[in-house]
């Protein structure tokens, strides 16, 4: 990891440079011991190709989504203005998130708030990179003919109507991409976006992940896509709860191109 380059948004503008591309790191990116990998995974792709790109580093706050769901409107609109006053100092353009729920707060609710900018989730900045063919997969990579299943994020799937995206970046990897029964605008939620991450479940026969995980199991893939933090947690407890955590594994989409290029 010491290798990474990983300029901070400060650090580029006293040079009076402005980057290509910010890379909105999120809390459970930022914090998180998995999710932490999915950011270190995805740096690695930057490097890799030489994207022009930096993070806020301690100048990133919560985007504030969590607070506006859980109907506190008053710290969402603090935290929210607070972190555009900083990306309109730096006149930041374009905006890169591995997390749906921050893509879907920046790029669809900010704009009321004075934040203007292009929002892309790293599935779709991925997939414009490997059609400009800046991002090259390897042949007979490490996925070659395996089964991999997906899981369509809310945020991602449901919210934005991005479902193309991911499934091109996972055919690039020469797999055999299993559909999960619920999927596309039918896909089941994890639970998390429903804070059943973060709370006491209500009564009811089994655990919405649970339920989920099973139909990821019920694919017989032995790899499990996903690209978002809290859905990576959920299916991961869900398939650690089926005692197959040794035969499953849930990853985010830019592990998976690490993996199979050997970054």
């Amino acid at each position: 990891m010491s290798n990474l380059n990983i300029p901070l948004m400060a650090d580029v503008a006293a040079e009076g440079k402005t980057p290509e591309v910010l890379f909105w790191v999120g809390c459970a990116g930022s914090f998180d011991a998995r999710a932490q990998k999915v950011t270190v995974a995805f740096c690695k792709i930057l490097n890799e190709v030489g994207i022009d790109f930096a993070i806020l580093g301690q100048e990133e706050s919560c985007t504030g989504d969590p607070a506006r769901r859980a109907g506190n409107e008053f710290i969402f609109q603090m935290t929210a203005l607070q972190n555009i006053e900083v990306l309109n100092m730096y006149k930041v353009e374009k905006i890169v998130c591995t997390c749906p729920h921050c893509f879907n707060i920046l790029k669809n609710e900010y704009p009321a708030l004075g934040g203007n900018y292009e929002v892309l989730h790293h599935t779709q900045f991925l997939q414009q990179l490997i059609n400009d063919g800046r991002l090259k997969m390897k042949e007979g990579g490490a996925f070659q003919g395996k089964k991999i299943t997906y899981h369509d994020s809310c945020y991602i799937g449901r919210a934005n109507g991005v479902y193309e995206a991911p499934r091109t970046v996972l055919e690039s990897l020469d797999n055999q991409l299993v559909e999960l029964k619920r999927s596309r605008k039918n896909g089941l939620c994890c639970g998390a976006g429903g804070a059943q991450m973060f709370k006491e479940d209500e009564p009811g026969n089994k655990r919405i992940n649970t339920e989920r995980s099973e139909e990821a199991l019920a694919s017989g893939a032995p790899i499990v896509a996903a690209n978002c933090p809290f859905c990576i947690t959920m299916l991961r407890d869900g398939v650690t709860a089926a005692g197959k955590q040794e035969d499953v594994m849930v990853y985010d989409l830019a592990e998976l191109i690490v993996d199979n290029n050997g970054l």
